[in-house]
């Protein structure tokens, strides 16, 4: 069979299908899973250019959607025909986070889903939710998951919070969705008034241009009346973190998730005691906050969205369309 693998140099005009071996029948405790859907999102986009270096012919994309084919023994979790998707942490099942480096992760530190067929252990997928195809279900491993454990998982977001999310990629797309189906108010930056556009129609209850208004944390505090929000979705870093902070309320939260306008750079760290805030970072979720994240889709209905699909053989002209940052929501990629 064929996969999608990094090549060496890791680069997009290295990422090409090779041949690899059929994974076989399932051992003891793990499932064949026929794929058929993933979606991209910024780590991957960091291997396949090298960014995040991994071992040439990795096969690359953390996230995968398919169908059971097989169970070997002592698996009572799934059947054959059962729809699941992946975990981008297999090994981390419940509880705190005890894994900080992506060595486990697929498409980076072990063989991703770029691939028709794969082997692991029935722990290292859940059931997808009801209803949704196989990219919309790979949109929650990564991205979704990452907005619900920021949200609501480390959060504690409920009815009433004023929510901030930082542009209108994958993550924040999510968290507007999550927010208003839990009855929460929220805000949304972006360059784009276009984008903007979109958001409010998604139910964003506030929208900020940070290209037409660099002060846009304050323009944030004054909006909510000099309270300030109760959760932010940081997704640019060391850039955008002092108006995120300006924007958060006294004794609020701001979950560090990446760092797209700068890895380094000053904290200011006086104003950040006076807010009494909680800076957490955080990386995607566990499995169980994962099942839990399904069982909330399938109760409010939500459902994501979907900018762009590309088939698999065109894989390196997805990310090419990922890195002109034109995409609202995830970026599909269905075989």
């Amino acid at each position: 069979m064929k996969a999608m693998t990094t090549g060496s140099p890791a680069t997009l005009d290295t990422l090409r299908f090779t041949e690899c071996d059929d994974p076989g029948q399932p051992g003891r405790g793990e499932i064949r899973v026929a794929l058929h859907g993933s979606s991209l999102n910024f780590h991957d986009l960091g291997v396949v250019t090298g960014r995040m270096p991994a071992s040439a012919g990795r096969v690359a994309l953390a996230d995968g959607g398919g169908v059971v084919e097989a169970v070997g023994d002592g698996v009572t979790e799934f059947a054959p025909g059962d729809q699941v998707v992946s975990c981008f942490f297999p090994d981390w099942q419940d509880g705190p986070a005890t894994i900080g480096d992506f060595s486990r992760t697929p498409g980076d530190g072990i063989d991703g889903f770029a691939t028709s067929h794969v082997v692991r252990p029935a722990t290292a997928f859940t059931r997808a939710p009801r209803g949704f195809d196989h990219v919309e279900a790979a949109t929650i491993t990564t991205a979704g998951l990452t907005a619900w454990r920021a949200l609501v998982g480390d959060g504690g977001l409920k009815a009433g919070d004023v929510v901030l999310l930082l542009g209108t990629g994958g993550v924040s797309i999510w968290g507007l969705q999550i927010a208003k189906a839990m009855g929460a108010t929220a805000i949304v930056t972006s360059s784009s008034g276009e984008k903007l556009e979109r958001a409010r129609e998604l139910g964003a209850d506030h929208v900020v241009n940070y290209r037409e208004v660099q002060d846009w944390g304050r323009a944030v505090q004054d909006w909510t009346g000099g309270r300030g929000v109760d959760h932010v979705l940081e997704l640019g870093g060391a850039g955008t973190l002092p108006n995120s902070i300006n924007a958060v309320r006294v004794g609020g939260h701001i979950a560090l998730i990446g760092t797209v306008a700068g890895v380094v750079g000053d904290v200011p760290t006086a104003a950040l005691m006076a807010k009494q805030a909680r800076l957490q970072g955080l990386i995607v979720g566990s499995r169980r906050q994962q099942q839990d994240f399904v069982r909330a889709i399938e109760t409010t209905g939500i459902r994501p969205i979907v900018d762009r699909r590309f088939p698999l053989a065109e894989l390196p002209d997805a990310f090419r369309f990922q890195e002109t940052a034109g995409h609202f929501g995830k970026i599909g990629v269905e075989w």
